[in-house]
Parts: C-alpha cells; sequence; structure tokens
C-alpha cells in the first residue's frame, strides 16, 4: 500500500503542473486583465490627460509609446505611459509570461500566493475569512443528503418494485431536477418574510450580538440561520446516493450467500445488517469524501449570492469577474491539490472498509 500511495502522490506533481499550465496559457489569451481594469476606471475621469499627448510639440518617442499602450490596452489613450509601465510592474506584468509562470510555481510549491490585486490583503487571509461558509455549507449539506438517501436507497431495495418505490422515485427525480436556486427562492417567500411567513432570517450566518450570547443559543442561531441555505442546497444532492444505495444493495440481495443465509433461518433484518450491510455500503460510505469535496465547492455560488452568505464560491466568481488572478489560480490550486488527495483518500477508505481490496496488485 505505501509504494502504491507514493505513485500516487507522485502524480498529483504532474497533474497539477498540468492544470496551472493550461489555465495559465488561457488566462494569457483572454480579453482584459487587472491593468485593463484600472484604466477602465480611469478612463474619461481625466480630461487634461487626452491632451497632454495629443497636441502638437510634445514628445515624439512619449507620442509613439502612447500609440503602442494604445493598442495594447483598452483605456490607454493619452494615460502617461510611465504610469502605465507602473502598473504593469504593480500586477507583475512586467516580465515575460514563462517567468512570471515559473516564478508562480516557486511560490505556490511553499503555498506563498501573494496579496489580492484588488483588496491588498493576502490572498490565504482572504480564503481562511470566507473558508467557514463553504465548510458549513458543505459539511452540513453532505450530512443531511447521506442521512437522507442511505435509508431511503435501502427501504426502496428491499421494497423493490412496490408502490413505495415507485412515488420516492419519483419525488427523488423530481427533486433532483429542481434547480437550488430556483428552491431557495421559494422558501424565501415562505418562510423568510416573503409573501407568508417569517420564521427563517434571511441573511448570514449568525444574528446581531452574536458573540454575547452562551454557548447553546449560539448553536441554536447559527442552526436557525443556515437551515434554509443547507435545505436548498440539498433538495437534489442526494438522488445519486440514493439510487446507488438501492442499486448497491440490489446487487447484494441477489448473491449466494444472502439466500444461504435465509436459509438458515436468519431474520431479515439479521440478514440485512448482519450480512449484507457493510458490503453494500462499501461504495457508498468510500465516495463519503468526494461527496463532501463536491459540496464544498461546486454547489454554493448561487446560494451564497441568494442568502448573502460570503464564502469561497462567491468570492471565485467576483475574483474571475475583476480578473484578481492570485485569488483565481490560488483558489483553482487549493481546489485541484484537495480534489487529487481526496480522490486518494477514497481509494484508501475502499481497504479500510474491505480490507480485501488491493490496489498494489494493480496498475495506476
Amino acid at each position: 500500500m505505501l509504494a502504491y500511495i507514493s505513485r500516487r502522490v507522485l502524480l498529483m506533481i504532474p497533474t497539477i503542473l498540468g492544470i496551472l499550465f493550461i489555465s495559465f496559457v488561457i488566462v494569457q489569451f483572454a480579453p482584459g486583465g487587472p491593468v485593463e481594469r484600472v484604466l477602465a476606471q480611469l478612463q474619461g475621469l481625466d480630461s487634461g490627460a487626452n491632451s497632454r499627448f495629443s497636441g502638437g510639440g510634445g514628445d515624439l518617442g512619449a507620442a509613439v509609446q502612447s500609440q503602442a499602450l494604445d493598442s495594447r490596452y483598452r483605456g490607454a489613450q493619452g494615460l502617461d505611459p510611465k504610469f502605465i509601465a507602473e502598473l504593469e510592474k504593480q500586477f507583475g506584468f512586467d516580465k515575460p509570461a514563462y517567468e512570471r509562470f515559473l516564478l508562480m510555481l516557486k511560490n505556490y510549491a511553499v503555498f506563498d500566493f501573494g496579496k489580492s490585486y484588488f483588496r491588498d490583503v493576502p490572498v490565504l487571509t482572504l480564503i481562511g475569512q470566507k473558508l467557514p461558509v463553504s465548510i458549513t455549507l458543505g459539511l452540513w449539506m453532505t450530512l443531511l443528503s447521506y442521512a437522507i438517501s442511505i435509508p431511503l436507497g435501502i427501504r426502496k431495495a428491499v421494497q423493490d418494485g412496490s408502490r413505495f418505490d415507485t412515488w420516492t422515485s419519483a419525488v427523488v427525480i423530481v427533486g433532483y431536477a429542481i434547480p437550488s436556486f430556483l428552491f431557495a427562492i421559494l422558501l424565501i417567500v415562505l418562510f423568510a418574510g416573503g409573501s407568508f411567513w417569517q420564521i427563517f432570517p434571511l441573511r448570514g450566518l449568525w444574528s446581531e450580538g452574536f458573540s454575547d450570547m452562551s454557548w447553546p443559543q449560539k448553536i441554536a442561531d447559527y442552526l436557525w440561520h443556515i437551515i434554509l441555505p443547507v435545505t436548498s442546497m440539498a433538495i437534489g444532492a442526494f438522488a445519486t446516493s440514493t439510487f446507488l444505495t438501492k442499486n448497491s444493495f440490489l446487487d447484494e440481495i441477489r448473491k449466494q450467500y444472502v439466500q444461504t443465509a435465509r436459509m438458515k433461518g436468519l431474520a431479515e433484518r439479521q440478514v440485512l445488517y448482519g450480512h449484507m450491510f457493510r458490503n453494500a455500503m462499501l461504495i457508498v460510505i468510500a465516495g463519503f469524501p468526494g461527496a463532501f469535496i463536491h459540496a464544498f465547492f461546486t454547489g454554493s455560488l448561487l446560494i451564497e449570492s441568494i442568502f448573502s452568505l460570503d464564502g469561497l464560491g462567491l468570492l471565485s466568481f467576483e475574483s474571475i469577474v475583476n480578473r484578481d488572478y492570485p485569488v483565481v489560480f490560488a483558489n483553482l490550486y487549493i481546489f485541484a491539490l484537495l480534489g487529487l488527495v481526496v480522490n486518494l483518500l477514497s481509494d484508501l477508505t475502499y481497504t479500510w472498509i474491505d480490507p480485501r481490496i488491493d490496489f498494489e496488485t494493480r496498475e495506476v
């Protein structure tokens, strides 16, 4: 197993390099950038700048340089080339692309992500500030979806083809088909002061004066705030794991050892939970780390916006829109690294649940 883990860890290095390289190349050809964003904010605000280099008698070299900058940056017309050069130096664009990429790899190897371009805050500090929101949404959504899908999937397998199996399948499919943001809006209308009841708060993770509350009050207030956003995200999240649990149990029910246990006169509950459960739940439990990471990083953007929760999803989106490249690449690097580590943990979970599985005998 140690050799398998070592190979997987070594394979992470070229994978991360490939992800960063492709993303870096795409960014080089993408329109806009941090320099253009600053220039767009300045465009039209300094009318005197337009006449500085356009009138007769100006420095010819400066005029030529200004014209060259005009072709490189939208909004650079008439601005001092020295100012543009200072902006490029500030954002690191005074260096060739390959040099910037190598410098980024060197810094990322020690988790040095620099500062945000437009927030003047270290990127790690910024991510740390948004992390609690994303952890809250991802963890509770995963736990809630598993708490629903596992018992439901087991019962559907036991009652396969029954009326219960049919109507619950219809409900699960409909829930999966409803976009989470539409369900969030419905919950707000119904329970957050929209048109009916005002039972739950509309925004944030805690109330004013949270720091002055006792621990029981803090826990109650925290749970009170997350009920609507977590429910919105979980409405369709348990569909896949429900059918996965059902199909896994159906496969085990048809196996010979189950028939043998029944022929020995064991109770159905003893057969189900004493013999089948561990084998049937192997694939479901082993997928828990991946399910958590998926919920942690992918499902929260719209929900964060609707419920005014400032998490990593919203941070990533705003950073892409604002061309805040240190934050964009830091999020990409962390997400990719965590994804690779979680895939490895999922494999190790298989061997922990079922020691008969041996990854040493297969190729990576």
